[in-house]
């Protein structure tokens, strides 16, 4: 990714119609989902504010770029068991984490991106580079599983795939083997009548 223009320049203000269509004010001109996202490729920062509101809408047009991008069924970039646990973090009280985490592995990625286009560049010789990049892989998650163990230290853990998981409670069992028995009582109760 190129860096941004943020540094140089104000986001260019883009607003969004009640007929959903988006009006670049830079350039006078209506814009698509599919224009934001190659603004977003080449590294242009943008707002994204409601016509008639004037609210901050960026979040969730950019949310719509990556279901539209999702959708087209070429390249799937969000996995469905990233989405589910995505989805079990809101209201949780961990979920004001998340966006530390993802935003930090992003970074990580980032940094590493040059090295990995090189590595997948020496791929097209012939050469398999699987290992060295699954290192990295390897790297990047101890690195942030030891900075999310300071966040809550003993509580982070990373399931078999390399995603958050949180440890089994205590007892977990046992209060399934009670609501088995309350079960078989229940039945047996009913049976009875």
């Amino acid at each position: 990714m190129s860096e941004t223009k943020s540094t140089a320049q104000a986001p260019i203000t883009i607003k969004k119609y009640a007929n959903r269509r988006l009006y670049n004010t830079a350039t006078s001109s209506y814009v698509t989902l599919d224009h934001l996202a190659q603004m977003v490729k080449e590294g242009t920062d943008f707002v994204v504010y409601d016509a008639k509101s004037g609210e901050d809408i960026t979040r969730s047009v950019l949310t719509q770029i990556i279901v539209e991008e999702e959708s087209k069924g070429g390249q799937n970039l969000l996995p469905i068991g990233f989405l589910r646990q995505l989805i079990g973090f809101y209201g949780d009280s961990l979920g004001g984490l998340v966006p530390r985490y993802l935003e930090h592995s992003m970074q990580s990625f980032a940094t590493n991106e040059q090295q990995m286009r090189a590595v997948m560049e020496k791929a097209l010789d012939g050469l398999f580079p699987f290992n060295q990049i699954e290192e990295m892989g390897k790297q990047n998650m101890a690195f942030f599983e030891s900075a999310m163990k300071m966040f809550t230290p003993n509580f982070f853990q990373l399931g078999e795939d390399g995603l958050p998981r949180m440890p089994a409670a205590p007892g977990l069992e046992e209060l399934q083997a009670q609501m088995v028995a309350l079960q078989q009582q229940i039945i047996s109760l009913t049976k009875k009548k």
